[in-house]
C-alpha cells in the first residue's frame, strides 16, 4: 500500500497503480525541460572507471589520468565558450569570476599536504556533485598538525556536471582504495583517519567495510563522518526510473534532476538523475553490510559524526537508527547542531527538530556520546555544548562556548559544516575586492527572477559559524581516536 498526504487527507493506493502514477508524473516531467549547454553533454573520455580504465592500479596513475581529463575539459568546454562580460559567471568561460583556473591554486583536483615527518594520514573524502575544496580548510589544518593529508577528487567531479549523468559509485570506492594505499605508503605503520562529507561519509564506511571483508587496506584508524549521507529522502528511490526512462525518446529531460546556471568554481548547480542513483545504492550497500554484521561481528574504527539537526538531504533517523545504534557501544560519538531557538519561531517551521534532540538526550540506552550545540536559553543567541554520555538520560557536562548565532541565521544545513565563516567563497563576509567572486551570506532583497544566482542558492547557509568547535573536536578525535574528556 502507497499512501500520498494532501492537506490533512490521507489517499491510499495498492503499489501498482502509485507506481503508474509516478511513471507518469516522471514522463510528464521529462517532457521538454530546461535547455541543456554543452558541460551538460560533453564526454571525457579521458575520466577514470573501473569498467574503462583498468590498468590504473596506483595513486600515481590516476593523477597522469587526471592531467589527461583536464586537458580534456579545456580542449573540449573552455576553448569553446564564449567571455567577456556578459559571461562574468559562467564558469566554463575563461578568465570569467566563476573559472577556477583564476585562482592560484585549482581546489577541483586531487590534492596532496605533505608533512615531513607525519604522524599519521588523512584521507578527505567529498560528496556528490563537490569538490575536493569541499575540505581543504581541515585539511590545511591537520598538515598544520603534522598528519600528511590526501585530498581526493571524485571521478566524474571537479569537471563538468555531464560526468555525474555517467560516474558509478563503484568508480568512486576504487579511488578510495587508491588514496588509502598511497597514503599507507607515506605513513608507513602511523595511523590513518579518513574524513567523509556527505557521500564521501558513506564511501569512508564502505572502505571500512572491505577492509573487515578483507577486500582493501590499510585499516583506518578512526572515521571523521559530516553531514553522511546514510538515509536520502524516499524521492531518491525513483532516480533509477528516471535514468531508465530518460533513453525513450522526447524523455531526454529526466537524465537530469536539475538544469542551473553554473556560476560555482568548486561545486556543481546541475544534478544528474544518475547521480542520485548512485548515492541511493551506495547508502543502501552500506546499510545492508552494517546491519549484516551483527553484534557478534568485530567492531569497526571509531566513528565521530558531525551533523545539522535540519537537513535537507540526510535523515537524522536514519544516521541514528542504521549507523549508530548498530555499531558497538562506548566507542563513537555524534555531535549534533541544533536550530537557533532564539530566532525560529516553532511557528513558522515545516519541520521541528526539537522532539528528535529531546528524545536524543533523554534517551538512556544510546550507546554513543552525544553532544547537542544548542542555544544556553531561548532567550540568548549564545551557544552551550550539552554533552551526553553513553548509556545516561540528561546532559552530564555543560560547556559554554564562546560563540553566539550570528544575526538572521536561524540554522545551519547540509553544506555548511564543513565551511568555516573565512571561507573567501562561501564565508560570512564578502572579500574587500568587489571583482572576486562571493557566493556566501548575503542581505539581497528585490524582485525574484532579477538575479542569475536563484533564491533558493542565497537563502541556504554555506559556511558554520561554529567551524572553530568542529574543527576542534575532529583534531581531538585524530589525535586520540575513540576517547572524549566529557565520557
Amino acid at each position: 500500500m502507497f499512501m500520498i498526504r494532501y492537506g490533512a487527507v490521507v489517499h491510499r493506493f495498492p503499489l501498482s497503480q502509485a507506481l503508474v502514477a509516478l511513471v507518469a508524473v516522471l514522463c510528464l516531467g521529462g517532457c521538454g525541460g530546461p535547455k541543456l549547454s554543452p558541460w551538460h553533454t560533453v564526454q571525457l573520455t579521458s575520466e577514470f572507471s573501473v569498467d574503462h580504465t583498468p590498468d590504473i592500479d596506483s595513486f600515481e596513475d590516476y593523477l597522469r589520468l587526471e592531467d589527461a581529463v583536464f586537458t580534456q575539459l579545456d580542449q573540449l568546454l573552455y576553448d569553446h565558450t564564449d567571455t567577456g562580460p556578459k559571461h562574468a559567471l559562467e564558469r566554463y568561460s575563461r578568465g570569467s569570476l566563476a573559472d577556477p583556473g583564476q585562482h592560484p591554486q585549482n581546489w577541483n583536483r586531487s590534492f596532496e599536504l605533505a608533512s615531513e615527518a607525519p604522524v599519521g594520514g588523512v584521507l578527505l573524502l567529498h560528496g556528490m556533485s563537490d569538490s575536493p575544496y569541499s575540505l581543504r580548510a581541515i585539511g590545511e589544518t591537520l598538515q598544520q598538525r603534522g598528519f600528511q593529508v590526501l585530498g581526493l577528487r571524485m571521478p566524474g567531479h571537479g569537471t563538468a556536471p555531464s560526468g555525474l549523468a555517467s560516474v558509478s559509485w563503484q568508480d568512486m570506492s576504487a579511488v578510495v582504495r587508491l588514496g588509502m594505499m598511497h597514503l599507507g605508503q607515506r605513513v608507513g605503520d602511523k595511523p590513518i583517519h579518513i574524513i567523509g562529507y556527505s557521500t564521501g561519509a558513506a564511501l569512508a564506511l564502505d572502505f571500512a567495510l572491505q577492509v573487515e571483508q578483507g577486500t582493501a587496506e590499510p585499516a583506518p584508524a578512526s572515521l571523521v563522518l559530516i553531514s553522511p549521507a546514510i538515509g536520502l529522502s524516499p524521492a531518491a528511490v525513483l532516480a533509477k526510473w528516471g535514468r531508465r526512462l530518460s533513453r525513450l525518446p522526447g524523455l531526454g529531460g529526466l537524465a537530469w534532476l536539475d538544469v542551473a546556471p553554473e556560476f560555482d568554481p568548486y561545486k556543481y548547480n546541475s544534478f544528474a538523475t544518475n547521480a542520485a542513483e548512485q548515492v541511493h545504492s551506495l547508502t543502501s550497500s552500506v546499510a545492508s553490510r552494517i546491519a549484516a554484521r551483527g553484534n557478534a561481528a568485530d567492531p569497526l574504527p571509531p566513528i565521530l559524526v558531525l551533523k545539522s539537526t535540519v537537513d535537507a538531504t540526510v535523515s537524522n533517523d536514519a544516521v541514528v537508527d542504521r549507523l549508530m545504534l548498530q555499531l558497538s557501544p562506548r566507542r563513537h560519538e555524534m555531535v549534533l547542531f541544533d536550530i537557533n531557538r532564539f530566532a525560529a519561531i516553532a511557528s513558522l517551521l515545516v519541520d521541528n527538530p526539537r522532539p528528535f534532540t529531546e528524545r536524543m538526550i533523554a534517551d538512556e540506552q544510546l550507546p554513543f556520546g552525544l553532544t547537542l550545540v544548542a542555544n544556553a536559553d531561548t532567550n540568548s543567541r549564545s551557544v552551550n555544548a550539552y554533552h551526553k554520555s553513553p548509556f545516561s538520560a540528561g546532559a552530564s557536562h555543560v560547556e559554554a562556548l564562546e560563540k553566539t548565532w550570528p544575526e538572521g541565521v536561524f540554522s545551519l544545513s547540509h553544506v555548511a559544516l564543513p565551511f568555516p565563516p573565512g571561507d573567501r567563497l562561501y564565508g560570512s563576509t564578502p572579500p574587500a575586492d568587489r571583482n572576486q567572486l562571493f557566493l556566501g551570506q548575503q542581505a539581497l532583497q528585490g524582485e525574484r527572477g532579477v538575479l542569475i544566482i536563484p533564491g533558493n542558492f542565497l537563502l541556504r547557509l554555506r559556511h558554520n559559524p561554529f567551524y572553530g568547535y568542529l574543527e576542534s573536536r575532529v583534531l581531538r578525535w585524530v589525535e586520540n581516536p575513540g576517547s572524549s574528556r566529557f565520557n
